[in-house]
This record gives structure tokens, C-alpha cells and sequence, in this order.
């Protein structure tokens, strides 16, 4: 194990500093100061080693986070690599953009702060990248099979890595100009530079994996088309359609869908051109929902220079601490202030948006909202307590209600969920032979790490498929287990 008196000697989580403040919403790097070797070390060696560690429950990859922990505190960085990509293709990523579901669910935190496992994971691999020991694994022979994988965010990017070394020949098809999904064009440079996104993909093209940018599978080439073409097909998608705000006014000029917004600075931070870019430079903005995305457009914003920032949720304010009706080791839903947050803005909770408002020239210059009550088990309006706040952009962050389905439904008979989701087996295998879905357009909007999860699942059941065995590792049951834990 690690330091055996270390969760006794150091009580205390250790994380590295945010930049200041005024320094970081200048730039689009990313917000944390380089972190101190021996902190890390010290926090490492806070793993207890548990009997039965629940971080691996809490983590739907099974990381091995015992284990890299304890090779941490030892200062052997090389085996500790090894042990953390043997569960998880790209820690590079979940490190910075996971919610760490690990951490909730660590022995420790039920009477201290828990571990920073997350921390240890980035730095790990940040490591690792340092040093030339993240390098392509090229599979000893191919099997002459095909996979066609749609979607390149880190559920198709997961799965084809599997695949591509398991001796398969795959293609990743991509509608967008550049490989990465969300991981791309949905989240902003500071919280993951793209650097993290281009060197895994060096990686894989190196294994052989293949990637198809600006190819829109279902009008470039049909789904019957490609299945056509393919020995099997991974439908990896994402769950891409905005949940809407359908009040009087949303048509005007101004109300946006928060992807929107995003994708257009991402591409701007990217060094395009974007004509006609929505932006927040000098406005009042407003951003409806309270989650990670709206927590996205708040830092956005205010590296674009917004006159005013206010983020409104629906709901109540989460307590600070663990509620008794999620307790350890359930991930639960508490108040955290993310660097977005950090950096400006108000927030408002029990906040319902009524209307739209419109100027002379048809844009919006404010919404009306009021004080949210609860109906029924129904969140509504409270009669008599509506105000305006002053918007010249707004931007609808709800989340998501499931994958694009039309084109999937019409030319392979695609059926889905009553929750929008495309359906699937114990196999991941839709309703047609050979089409399996990985992450959020089997499951619905979820985490990272469950994305990451869900690849790694879906290729084991193709390979399985093409070759009626397979040695590629399986998490626990990710398709079966609830979301969020």
C-alpha cells in the first residue's frame, strides 16, 4: 500500500492553485498553476488501501486507483502509467474533465476529505506525455475484419482504439472538419487544451486507426451504405439534440443554443474565421441551466469580455455538504463553485424563465423570470414574483435529449428508447445485426467516464462478434449500472 500512516499524518486535500483570476480570463489556457511534486506525493500516500476499495465502484472504467496511487508515493511513474491505461484509454482526458465520481465514493471521505485521486490521475499522465512513454500500441497481426466507427467523441475514439489493436481495420467517420467530437468544438481550451486531444490522436493513427473528418454519415453516404461496407459498425454519436426552452420569444435574435456558442469559440480559439461569430463581448449575457455546459459558456463569456454574466437554475440551490438521501458511497448532488464560476457572475437558483423580451429591432434585450415553486411534484412560475433581468445574449444550457434519430430510424429501421435513446442489447447490438451504440446515444447524456466506459464495452461485444472470442477487457457492466454511480 501507499504511506500506511499517510491518512492519518496528512488530513488535508492538497490541489494545485487556480491562476489568478485577472491573469486567466485573458488567455484560453488552462486555469491550473503546475503542481508541486511532493504535494502529490503526500496526497498519494494518503490511500489507505482499503479491503474493499470503493473507488473502483464509484469508477465506471474499474480503475485501478489503489494501485497507481500506492506506485505514485513510491515515485515509480513509469509502472504507474501502465497500471492506469490498462482501464482507461485516455486519463488525460477524465483527469481534467471528469467529476470524479472515484473521489464520492472513496473510503476516506467518510470522515475526511477524500483522496485526490483525479489530481493523481492528470499528473500521472501529464507525466508520462513528459517523458515519451505514451506511444503507439500496433497490433501484432491484423484479422482482415472491417469496423466503421460514427462519432469521434471518447465513446468512438475509446472503442476504435480497442478495435484498431485488437487487429481490426477501423475507420472513425466524423461530420465535423476536425476529429474529437465535444472533446473539439464543446469544450472550451480552459479546461482541456486541444495539445491532450491532438497527441492521443497521433497515437492512434500510428496503431493504424484511420479517421474520416467532414464525411456526415446518412447524407454523404447512407447508414445501409456503410453497413454495406463494413464487417460491423459502432454508432457513437453522442446525444446531440438540445433540450429546447419553448416560451413566447425564443425565436428572437440573440437566444442561442448554448453548442452553439461554444462551437463558435472553440473554432475561433482554434485560429478560424467565423463569420458572424455569436459572442458575448460587450453584452449583458444570460445563461439558462445550472450543469457543466452552462458552467462552460459562464467562462466563455467572460474571456470574451461580457458586460454581465447570470446563470439561472431552475432548481434549488444544492446544500454544501453530503445529503442524507445520497449517502456514501452514492456520488451526491452538492453546491460546487467551478473556476467558471469563480470568476464573476451571479448565479440564481429557483429561477424560471417566462419570457423572452423583445426590442424594436427583433432581439432580445431581457428575460422575464420568477421565483420557481413547486406544483404537484411540478417546478413552476410563482404568480406575482416575475422580473426582468437585462440580456443581449442568451444561451440555453439544459442538456441533452437523446441522438439525432431520423436519418438512423429511415435507412436502418434504427428503433429507440421511450427516454430517446437508440435501443440496444446485453451486447450493445441495436435492432440490426452488426450495428452496436456506445455511450451517450445508447445511454443519454452522462459523464465522460462512462463514455470512455461504454467504448471500451462495445468493442469487446464486436470483437467478440467478428471473431467469436475476444481477450479485450470489459468494465462492469457500464450498459446496466445507474447513472452516476
Amino acid at each position: 500500500m501507499a504511506d500506511p500512516k499517510g491518512f492519518l499524518t496528512t488530513t488535508q486535500r492538497e490541489l494545485p492553485a487556480r491562476r489568478p483570476v485577472p491573469v486567466r480570463i485573458m488567455d484560453w489556457k488552462e486555469v491550473y498553476e503546475p503542481g508541486d511534486s511532493a504535494v502529490l506525493k503526500r496526497q498519494a500516500g494518503r490511500c489507505m488501501d482499503c479491503g474493499v476499495p470503493f473507488c473502483h465502484q464509484g469508477c465506471p472504467l474499474g480503475n485501478l486507483i489503489p494501485e497507481w496511487n500506492d506506485l505514485t508515493w513510491r515515485g515509480d511513474s513509469r509502472a504507474a502509467i501502465d497500471r492506469l491505461h490498462a482501464t482507461n484509454n485516455f486519463p488525460e482526458f477524465t483527469g481534467r474533465l471528469c467529476p470524479a465520481p472515484c473521489e464520492s465514493a472513496c473510503v476516506l471521505g467518510i470522515n475526511q476529505p477524500a483522496v485526490t485521486i483525479k489530481q493523481v490521475e492528470v499528473s500521472i499522465i501529464d507525466e508520462a506525455v513528459a517523458h515519451g512513454w505514451v506511444e503507439p500500441q500496433p497490433p501484432a497481426r491484423l484479422t482482415g475484419k472491417t469496423v466503421a466507427v460514427v462519432g469521434s467523441g471518447p465513446a468512438g475514439l475509446a472503442a476504435a482504439q480497442q478495435l484498431t489493436r485488437a487487429g481490426h481495420t477501423v475507420a472513425v467517420y466524423e461530420r465535423d472538419d476536425r476529429i474529437g467530437g465535444l472533446l473539439r468544438y464543446g469544450i472550451p481550451d480552459f479546461k482541456m487544451e486541444k495539445q491532450h486531444l491532438e497527441q492521443r490522436l497521433r497515437q492512434m493513427r500510428d496503431e493504424g486507426t484511420r479517421f474520416r473528418a467532414g464525411v456526415a454519415i446518412g447524407t454523404d453516404i447512407t447508414w445501409d451504405e456503410l453497413r454495406g461496407r463494413y464487417d460491423a459498425v459502432v454508432v457513437a454519436t453522442g446525444a446531440t439534440v438540445p433540450r429546447d426552452l419553448p416560451l413566447p420569444g425564443r425565436d428572437l435574435e440573440g437566444v442561442h443554443f448554448a453548442m452553439e456558442y461554444l462551437t463558435e469559440s472553440n473554432r475561433a480559439t482554434a485560429g478560424d474565421a467565423v463569420p458572424g461569430q455569436i459572442t458575448a463581448e460587450g453584452k449583458h449575457v444570460v445563461v439558462i441551466g445550472g450543469g457543466d455546459t452552462g458552467a462552460d459558456c459562464i467562462g466563455t463569456a467572460h474571456r470574451q469580455g461580457a458586460l454581465s454574466v447570470t446563470n439561472l437554475a431552475i432548481g434549488k440551490q444544492p446544500s454544501e455538504s453530503r445529503p442524507d438521501h445520497q449517502p456514501w458511497p452514492m456520488m451526491p448532488t452538492v453546491f460546487e463553485v467551478s473556476s467558471a464560476h469563480e470568476e464573476g457572475g451571479e448565479r440564481a437558483f429557483l429561477a424560471s424563465t417566462v419570457e423572452f423580451l423583445s426590442n424594436d429591432a427583433g432581439e432580445v434585450r431581457a428575460l422575464r423570470v420568477a421565483e420557481t415553486e413547486y406544483l404537484d411534484g411540478k417546478r413552476v412560475p410563482k404568480a406575482g414574483t416575475e422580473r426582468e433581468i437585462p440580456a443581449d445574449l442568451v444561451l440555453i444550457a439544459m442538456g441533452f435529449t437523446g441522438p439525432e434519430r431520423a436519418e438512423l430510424e429511415q435507412q436502418l429501421g434504427t428503433r429507440f428508447s421511450e427516454r430517446g435513446n437508440v435501443e440496444r442489447d446485453e451486447h450493445f447490438q441495436a435492432t440490426e445485426p452488426g450495428v452496436f451504440v456506445a455511450g451517450d446515444a445508447g445511454r443519454g447524456q452522462s459523464l465522460i467516464v462512462w463514455a470512455i466506459a461504454e467504448g471500451r464495452a462495445a468493442a469487446a461485444k464486436v470483437d467478440e462478434f467478428l471473431m467469436g472470442e475476444t481477450s479485450l477487457p470489459v468494465p462492469v457492466a457500464p450498459s446496466d449500472a445507474p447513472i452516476g454511480l
